[in-house]
């Protein structure tokens, strides 16, 4: 059952949506099921003497003698706005059932509490099977306002328990870090034009995508505008400064013609043009990343980066386990667009899916996971992934997915939780398929018998506790394959094994081989290291992002078909 609390000026308006036949005639016997007075407020839906009018003044009795008193001036947003929708696949529920839900919600939210008699004056009308809309307006009888202070969570906290007595699924209570739904008009538009997604979800996923990518405010915007989103700035009246920021789809209109403009805050809390700026602060172009000689550079950085972050929800910094979570957001989209393959669609799912992990009460300390970030960056520009790299790169951020959810689920962030446990899921899928066939061809070019008995022997030296599991794994094979090509890169295989077993536990690894053969892959190649260094041929420079933003941001990203060819 979900509550979504919203603020107005305008009590008639709301009231004809009500009671009115719907945007495309989708209200059904619209009706009044409960109300502060259920004599005393005229229904539209079932009286015919009944007008719009009518019951307005009924419900504005308060806010107009409150009005008398401020001297012909309305109290600041006074119309008080809960729908109240049960979940998809819950059973529909009477009125006499709607009626008391309703009553539990404005005594929860300090609207009307139970046996206060000046309490605000309040309706609840249903026109659908699946929720009603709690309607009041907020000056009570003695002229106050009421105390309606974190509103939308007290609702979430009623609904929850409501969903256990009426036998309704249960969803996750939320922190209100969560974005915006969209309305049902937004979802109605983009249901008649044949959209899966409204505009405003491809713009929140753009937006996401876009900031991930680019290093400064300013790239950020250019970005966006050349991919055909609209951007509209606000500046400050003294000094000039922007001050916020609105997107809107191409082709995305309304009546009168104009385009549908959401502001960054209204897409999700992290975009919001204050929260961008604490993860894209203005940087000069020599402190930006710069195209590495090696190419597995870039995916190297990451996997070191996510490595660190995995340590860090392991510890007591809560505010940076919180600025990991969100460059992990942000990775994730970069991930999905440089790595090719089949796979690609299970990696954006994980990170659209992550876009509710990444954000929560906990106030992140951006700086601590500027590795991460910058790491990420750096992958968006890069070429094509060398070799097995990527897949060592799924691997991390299949385990930190998972400890993701474990973070949130120990701190009570259900929802959160339950976003990191999706996005794992769906890593998990994109890294078996990508992973499936490399480990076959490990396996098939796995180097000679005797080759092979020296790394085991290598192994038992190195990891004795563990040996005979990791010998057990059936990708043990392919794991000599990789030892033999680090072998060859510069590293000494015994070392390597012991430095890279002890970095992280084995224990809970179901497939230790498996777990060693990516932390293995992952390993830089010291030879070429060496060889660089000798070189006297410098990195190509960085290029700015406003210049040539990724091309899988303007090509790979699916679109609704409308913002192709013109909403």
């Amino acid at each position: 059952m979900v509550p979504d609390v919203s603020t107005g000026s305008d009590s008639r308006g709301l009231i004809a949506y009500l009671f009115g036949p719907g945007r495309r005639d989708e209200h059904t016997n619209p009706h009044i099921v409960a109300a502060w007075d259920m004599t005393g407020a005229p229904d539209p839906g079932r009286d015919p003497a009944a007008t719009y009018s009518q019951l307005a003044r009924r419900l504005d009795h308060h806010v107009d003698l409150r009005t008398r008193e401020l001297g012909g001036k309305k109290p600041p947003q006074h119309v008080w706005h809960c729908p109240v929708r049960t979940a998809p696949g819950d059973r529909y529920l009477t009125d006499t059932e709607w009626a008391e839900v309703a009553r539990r919600v404005v005594h929860a939210t300090g609207i009307a509490p139970d046996g206060d008699e000046r309490a605000c004056r309040w309706i609840a009308a249903r026109h659908a099977d699946d929720h009603i809309h709690i309607m009041a307006t907020t000056v009570r009888a003695d002229g106050r306002r009421p105390r309606t202070h974190q509103d939308g969570r007290r609702a979430q906290a009623e609904c929850r328990r409501i969903e256990a007595e009426f036998g309704l699924r249960r969803l996750k209570s939320g922190d209100l870090t969560a974005p915006r739904t969209p309305t049902g008009a937004e979802r109605a538009k983009s249901e008649r034009q044949g959209q899966t997604v409204t505009a405003r979800q491809w713009l929140r996923e753009r937006a996401y995508a876009v900031a991930a990518a680019v290093h400064t405010e300013a790239d950020y915007f250019t970005v966006l505008q050349s991919l055909g989103v609209k951007v509209k700035t606000r500046l400050g009246p003294e000094s000039g400064d922007v001050i916020g920021y609105s997107l809107a789809a191409p082709g995305d209109t309304n009546s009168a013609g104009e385009p549908v403009w959401y502001g960054g805050s209204k897409l999700a809390p992290d975009l919001s043009i204050n929260r961008l700026r604490e993860r894209l602060p203005h940087q000069e172009v020599t402190d930006r990343p710069r195209f590495a000689a090696d190419p597995a550079e870039p995916w190297q950085h990451t996997i070191t980066a996510i490595q660190t972050a995995h340590f860090t929800l392991d510890s007591d910094d809560h505010a940076a386990a919180q600025a990991h979570l969100a460059a992990f957001g942000d990775a994730l989209y970069n991930i999905a667009s440089a790595t090719p393959g089949p796979h690609r669609t299970e990696l954006r799912a994980a990170a659209s899916a992550f876009n509710r992990a990444r954000r929560s009460a906990t106030r992140a300390d951006h700086q601590a996971a500027h590795a991460l970030r910058q790491a990420a960056k750096e992958l968006a520009y890069a070429s094509n992934e060398p070799g097995g790299l990527a897949i060592a790169l799924l691997f991390a951020t299949v385990h930190l997915a998972r400890a993701a959810a474990k973070w949130h689920e120990q701190r009570g962030h259900e929802q959160q939780a339950a976003a990191a446990d999706e996005a794992f899921h769906h890593l998990q899928a994109g890294y078996e398929q990508a992973a499936a066939p490399v480990l076959a061809d490990l396996t098939r070019r796995a180097p000679r018998a005797d080759i092979a008995r020296r790394f085991e022997q290598d192994l038992r030296a190195a990891l004795t506790d563990h040996a005979e599991r990791i010998l057990a794994d059936p990708t043990w094979t392919a794991l000599t394959t990789t030892l033999a090509q680090a072998e060859t890169a510069g590293h000494n295989p015994r070392r390597l094994l012991a430095e890279l077993g002890v970095r992280r536990e084995l224990d809970s690894a179901e497939r230790p081989a498996e777990v060693l053969n990516w932390r293995v892959t992952a390993q830089p190649n010291r030879r070429a290291q060496a060889a660089r260094k000798r070189s006297t041929v410098s990195d190509r420079p960085f290029v700015s992002a406003m210049a040539n933003p990724p091309a899988t941001l303007v090509a790979d990203r699916p679109q609704p078909q409308s913002l192709r060819t013109g909403r």
